[in-house]
């Protein structure tokens, strides 16, 4: 391989690659530098001449003349007078010799490693823009096209054909993908495997809200509004909160936009997902409230050692502030950062029974356990999805069903006992 040909097609390579003009020089003369000290030892007295555009290769090699029994004959840059004149029979002690070196008298293996190396350099090169791009745009929104799809990633390309990796945990569960599909995401993280940058894209993360709703509204991109927090169940449900810096401007209302109009624009790109948009406030009470909405709350003790708060609700709100699967209480008390326990108000008529009372069907460490979630009475443990109270708890749900079968039966015998009494004293009079 001459030097015409090998420079020549690196040249493209390197411009496949979109590697600009002075790195793709300076990384031809370093390969062909390093190919000098591996047979010279030393490259500080040879001139390396590249002419990417005609694929000229041009090395000279520099060396002083010295006398032949010169003790400076071993020098690098020193050539014995016998020697320099059968380059040219009219060279003299002193004078420079500039003697051009070819590629070919370099080996084949050589040429053909200096191209493998450069090959390499450029992929390296290439590796290494694509992680200094891709790590200053995380938090950013990319948009790419879907390339291929596997049961557990998508692989995105992006306009310049990077390889982005968008796994199934970080999609939203409605998402279907096909390949040419257009996709947005949020670039979430850029890992290095094996020197290789990979870069994790997602939509799962409440930084893709908070960019799509830059996007959307106005207010926030330009400062008057900030989000102060968001936390989302992916496709499902999210909470917003948002407040404004300027007390003529509603951010609620600007985020929703006339009619929805703002809001309805990120619904659709998060497959629907139900989006609620909540008034920040640093009073915690009213926070709280705001964070359950749409349920409307009773009453409410925060216990702020224990990070616990407990929100007492009439019966036919209880179901909205829990919301379907639980998804409403989980993002409430991820936005506010505490945990929140809803407990139904208890009906001035009806009559309760304390949890100690049932030491005879249920274990004393179950009761304990419910205990420790401010569950005392039988009326304040069946006010509670069964669902929640597993997740609260330490309970299996095997368990939490013994429990209610339990203490439904004592309240309707309980009832029953009532009722008797009632009737034997309508009887006595």
């Amino acid at each position: 391989m001459n030097s015409n040909v090998l420079i020549e097609s690196f040249a493209e390579f390197a411009r496949s690659k979109n590697i600009d003009r002075p790195t793709m020089m300076s990384i031809l003369e370093e390969v062909f530098r390093t190919m000098i000290r591996k047979r010279y030892t030393d490259d500080a007295n040879f001139d390396v001449i590249i002419n990417v555009d005609k694929g000229d290769l041009e090395i000279y090699r520099n060396r002083e003349i010295v006398d032949d029994n010169s003790e400076d004959i071993w020098d690098h840059d020193k050539i014995p007078l016998a020697e320099a004149q059968k380059i040219e029979p009219d060279y003299e002690v002193g004078e420079q010799v500039a003697e051009e070196v070819k590629l070919e008298d370099f080996g084949r293996r050589a040429v053909l490693m200096a191209r493998q190396t450069l090959i390499q350099r450029v992929k390296d090169l290439e590796r290494d823009n694509l992680y200094q791009a891709y790590k200053d745009q995380v938090g950013e929104v990319v948009v790419g096209e879907v390339y291929q799809v596997w049961s557990r990633e998508a692989l995105i390309l992006d306009k310049d054909e990077n390889e982005l990796v968008l796994p199934k945990g970080e999609q939203i569960p409605k998402d279907r993908y096909r390949k040419g599909d257009t996709v947005r995401a949020v670039v979430h993280r850029v890992e290095v495997i094996n020197g290789t940058p990979k870069i994790i894209i997602s939509r799962a993360a409440p930084a893709f809200l908070e960019r799509l709703m830059e996007q959307e509204v106005p207010e926030i991109y330009d400062g008057l509004i900030t989000i102060k927090n968001i936390v989302r169940e992916p496709g499902e449900r999210a909470k917003v909160a948002v407040e404004s810096y300027d007390d003529r401007i509603d951010p609620v209302g600007a985020c929703v936009g006339m009619k929805g109009s703002r809001i309805h624009a990120v619904v659709r790109e998060l497959e629907n997902e139900n989006i609620d948009i909540i008034n920040y406030t640093n009073n915690l009470e009213l926070y709280i409230a705001r964070a359950l909405s749409p349920a409307k709350i009773g009453s409410m003790k925060i216990n702020e050692q224990t990070g616990r708060v407990s929100v007492f609700l009439k019966p036919d709100q209880v179901s909205l502030a829990i919301g379907r699967g639980g998804a409403n209480i989980k993002l409430a008390s991820r936005l506010v950062g505490m945990e929140i326990d809803v407990f139904r108000e208890a009906e001035d008529f009806e009559e309760d029974i304390a949890l100690d009372e049932f030491t005879d069907e249920i274990e004393g460490w179950v009761i304990e356990e419910l205990k420790k979630i401010g569950l005392d009475t039988g009326r304040a443990v069946l006010a509670v999805n069964k669902e929640d109270l597993v997740r609260r708890t330490e309970l299996e749900e095997e368990t939490v069903e013994e429990l209610f079968r339990v203490i439904h039966n004592e309240f309707e015998e309980h009832d029953e006992e009532g009722q008797v009494e009632e009737q034997n004293s309508g009887a006595a009079q």
